[in-house]
């Protein structure tokens, strides 16, 4: 990742981040000027559009006869459903604002011509196929909210009477961009905030973008593969199952259908995909890169918040383990419930408050202090809420429980009269005098 992303370690990127939000209204000339080159690297994030005979991915244009059995695509697992695109930027717009969004969601190939959408309920995506859907029925309250409940909350079967000339989502796939508009297709980003510009930020340089030939959306002008076409706002089809990155196999279930409309792509492209499965697979450090990189924007709203670990075996959300600066009683459960009302990380479902003393990356210590610090009635809390689509345990899709786990020492202001030991630690002296032995001892580091 940090070859890919071009930066000798994740943390600068991070420290970028930080600089970014600390920038203040300067006040005076010499100010001013030290802001120029801060200045001059944003004005880097904004993407540009570039013809398409400038464009790599306008290389071949095929409007007919064009098929993805041309692309090695692959089926990954022995019951998956069929063969899966599994590295696709998917580009659509908002139907409200005109905003971009470009997110990351595996297409099952049904056949040469179309696949599944694997648009989860609570993505942006599905978001923008509501929105068209809600002006295709006039706001008509009760099927608003029949499209609300649907198999992955997109759309809506029942629904009559559409307009022919505006039944559909346009849709188009990126496959085989630079691998920072890539990761920045799978980031928390808010809503507001466009990926093209996370992937500027992150290259430091402009993502150029180009027109397609069947859509009105804009696609990464340097792709290797680019796919255009629809989703219809009346249509499902069973998708699935998948072997996911949870380790399970997610069930079949019935998402929106993308039709294509056109192929553009490289002379001789080059297929990108990912596999994966029960962790740690590729997909690991993908992970493992946004929990470094975005920690500043946790600590945006909560300050207090001094390392957090999203360890690889709990898949990123199902296990979320929080070291705090602890200032007051309850302050870890409001960091619980600060965390669970942010974005992706609503998805959490569970998560561990720790003291700042406590390195959160080594588990060994974090267990230590979870199994002697807590009294269990008293320091696990429980809520519910919206969980991951691929979570197969709740009590029901998309909703059920989540835990937190309140580990740090207790307080009197928190209702612990008790004196709280002192943690076990050789003194500085004797580990000095210890040290010195080994030489001696004929034993080296």
């Amino acid at each position: 990742m940090k070859l890919a992303l071009g930066v000798a370690s994740l943390d600068e990127i991070a420290g970028r981040i930080r600089a970014l939000l600390e920038i203040k209204s300067p006040e005076g000339l010499i100010e001013k000027l030290k802001m120029l080159p801060q200045l001059a690297a944003l004005g880097n994030v904004f993407p540009k559009t570039i013809s398409a005979k400038d464009a790599p991915c306008k290389e071949v244009v095929l409007r007919d006869h064009f098929s993805l059995d041309a692309f090695p695509i692959l089926q990954c697992w022995p019951l998956d459903g069929g063969r899966f695109i599994t590295l696709p930027c998917v580009v659509t717009r908002d139907p409200r604002t005109g905003r971009r969004n470009m997110g990351m969601y595996r297409m099952q190939v049904y056949d040469g011509q179309t696949t599944g959408m694997h648009w989860q309920r609570q993505k942006n995506a599905a978001e923008h196929l509501r929105e068209r859907l809600r002006a295709a029925a006039g706001e008509a309250s009760a099927r608003v909210q029949t499209m609300a409940e649907t198999a992955g909350g997109t759309t809506n079967l029942a629904m009559t009477n559409l307009d022919p000339a505006n039944d559909r989502l346009e849709v188009a796939v990126a496959v085989g961009t630079d691998p920072a508009t890539t990761f920045s297709a799978i980031v928390p980003a808010p809503p507001e905030v466009e990926e093209y510009l996370i992937a500027g930020f992150l290259r430091q340089q402009p993502v150029e973008l180009v027109k397609c030939e069947t859509v009105d959306l804009e696609v990464p002008a340097h792709a290797e593969i680019i796919i255009e076409g629809y989703v219809r706002l009346d249509e499902l089809r069973s998708e699935g199952p998948f072997g996911d990155h949870t380790g399970f196999y997610t069930p079949a279930e019935d998402y929106p259908v993308f039709h294509l409309t056109c192929i553009t792509h490289r002379k001789e492209p080059i297929y990108t995909a990912t596999i994966v499965g029960k962790p740690p697979q590729e997909d690991a450090w993908m992970g493992k890169a946004v929990e470094r990189i975005f920690l500043p924007l946790f600590r945006l709203t909560l300050p207090e918040i001094v390392d957090i670990n999203l360890p690889i075996e709990g898949v990123f959300h199902n296990l979320m383990v929080v070291s705090i600066r602890k200032s007051y009683a309850g302050q870890a459960r409001k960091v619980m419930n600060g965390i669970w009302a942010m974005g992706q990380a609503m998805f959490t479902k569970c998560i561990i408050v720790v003291d700042e003393d406590c390195d959160v990356q080594n588990l060994g210590e974090v267990t230590l202090r979870v199994a002697n610090n807590i009294d269990p009635e008293r320091d696990i809390q429980f809520t519910l809420g919206p969980i991951d689509s691929l979570d197969h345990s709740s009590r029901m899709p998309n909703y059920g429980s989540k835990m937190g786990i309140d580990a740090t020492r207790k307080w009197a202001a928190e209702g612990f009269n008790r004196p709280w030991p002192e943690e076990i630690a050789m003194d500085a002296a004797t580990k000095s005098r210890v040290d010195a032995l080994w030489k001696s001892l004929g034993i080296e580091d």
